[in-house]
């Protein structure tokens, strides 16, 4: 009999309130609120929040800011909702942004070696007994080689259910965020990459088209990072400038991440060369959670936008000119040839009659 797959199911608590129990369940949430997470789930009857000690109450995230080699400790609040007791694992994990720009936590397998590697609870399991709360103590240890900037992962329990009805184990994960910033030399930083730009036209010749400006966001410093957008194409010499909408900030990228966006522009001129211009201006969050804007960053790539249907006209205006033209001078010569054979006909007749009249004399 083949073994059952495993499945997860991973909420990471403080990134959801109580309200939004539907949301907990999910594959990966994003976003921090305060106050514990309960999953609507009914095989998942615990909750996770932050403990209350000297840190703070009611927090919405663990967030520490840590020299090399220094220690913190801290704890876990887990509370069991059902009515039998509860075993679970405890562990921690560095922390990624999906594809959707949401936070989810690697998996007890993959390994870490941020937060992951430095988090270690007091235990790798706990069992809490129906309707009581249990704390869970862990130490944030950073290494003495540790690099200056940001770290995020996160503290989690763990479930590991069967699911007899589909033939797997389904890990069903709460947890709470952890944002960890390591002393030293800050150095955020976004770079635009792979900027392109593609227009498309209309049949209007004299309307203006569609662009559609497609660029990277590399998160290339140590601090997590995310940013105001601005985007435009204009014509030669800065002609003919059209704005893009508003965009959409990107998630919060860790250091190292990576974001695709694609961003239209309506009212863009068929001006045959376009410039294309993505402007960022970084969002730097501190540990105390203020946002500071940086200095913004701008890049340029040029592209085509070639009024076809325009072109196809002043084509076909050019070749009815062009043919008019051939027109009129092969006229002309057919008539010059005719005349100039008409008068070579009159001087033989001509010559012909006073050859005639010599002759008679």
């Amino acid at each position: 009999m083949n073994a059952p797959v495993t499945r997860r199911k991973t909420t990471i608590a403080s990134l959801v309130r109580t309200a939004a129990l539907s949301l907990v369940a999910a594959f990966a949430v994003a976003g921090l609120h305060a106050g514990p997470a309960l999953a609507d789930d009914g095989n998942v009857t615990w909750t996770v929040r932050t403990a209350s000690n000297a840190y703070g109450t009611d927090r919405s995230s663990f967030s520490y800011a840590v020299n090399p080699g220094g220690q913190v400790k801290d704890a876990m609040a887990v509370a069991n909702h059902g009515k039998a007791p509860l075993k679970l694992s405890v562990y921690a994990a560095d922390g990624f942004t999906t594809d959707v720009g949401q936070l989810d936590l690697l998996t007890k397998d993959k390994k870490s070696v941020g937060i992951g590697a430095w988090v270690h609870a007091g235990s790798d399991s706990v069992t809490i007994q129906p309707g009581k709360t249990l704390e869970v103590p862990f130490t944030v240890t950073i290494p003495a080689n540790a690099t200056p900037g940001d770290y995020v992962g996160g503290v989690l329990t763990s479930l590991t259910q069967s699911d007899e009805a589909d033939g797997i184990n389904v890990d069903r994960r709460l947890g709470i965020r952890v944002k960890l910033r390591v002393s030293g030399a800050l150095k955020p930083n976004l770079a635009i990459e792979d900027l392109h730009v593609d227009y498309s036209g209309s049949f209007n010749p004299f309307s203006s088209g569609d662009a559609t400006i497609t660029y990277t966001i590399h998160n290339t410093g140590n601090a997590v990072l995310s940013a105001q957008q601005a985007a435009s194409v204009s014509g030669p010499f800065g002609w003919l400038r059209a704005e893009a909408g508003k965009i959409a900030a990107p998630p919060e990228l860790l250091p190292g991440e990576s974001w695709k966006v694609k961003v239209p522009v309506h009212g863009a001129a068929p001006a045959v060369s376009l410039s294309a211009t993505a402007t960022l201006t970084p969002l730097l969050t501190d540990v105390s959670g203020t946002t500071t804007p940086l200095e913004p960053i701008q890049a340029t790539t040029h592209g085509w936008a070639v009024p076809w249907t325009l072109l196809v006209l002043v084509v076909v205006l050019i070749a009815v000119i062009v043919g008019a033209i051939l027109l009129t001078c092969r006229g002309r010569v057919q008539r010059k040839l005719r005349e100039d054979a008409r008068v070579q006909e009159a001087v033989e007749q001509a010559l012909r009659e006073q050859k005639a009249e010599a002759r008679q004399e």
